[in-house]
């Protein structure tokens, strides 16, 4: 998953993906990174569009709406029934998206810089 780690939002959902993550699916990567904008271009993806994750799987990226089911598909407990939004129209689930992530940092703040991750989870991170 590719995140912006500026984002207060964006890394407290981190952390929150890998409490529910008992069987570690994810591995996290900040879009500030070489390597995080390499992989953005790797899936014709804008490197300086930071208004979404991305979730790559099966050589597959998922953005927005999709990024987030796609995610919740595969968390532990009754998290993964919040796949079921599915069926909403992508249109109608990115609207919603784009409007919680282009008010993120006036909602939730943002950072100068990405914080490392303490010793207990550096593996889940790229």
């Amino acid at each position: 998953m590719i995140y912006d780690s500026k984002c207060t939002l964006c890394e407290s959902s981190v952390h929150w993906i890998i409490k529910n993550d008992k069987n570690k699916h994810f591995k996290f990567l900040s879009a500030h990174s070489r390597l995080g904008k390499n992989y953005l271009l790797k899936y014709n993806l804008d490197p300086d569009d930071l208004e979404t994750v991305t979730l790559i799987r099966n050589d597959i990226a998922y953005i927005k709406s999709d990024a987030v089911l796609e995610t919740a598909k595969e968390l532990d407990g009754s998290w993964k029934l919040f796949y079921i939004f599915k069926i909403i129209p992508r249109f109608l689930r990115d609207k919603i998206y784009m409007y919680v992530s282009r008010n993120r940092f006036k909602l939730f703040g943002d950072k100068e810089k990405c914080i490392l991750p303490e010793d207990d989870i550096k593996d889940r991170f790229i």
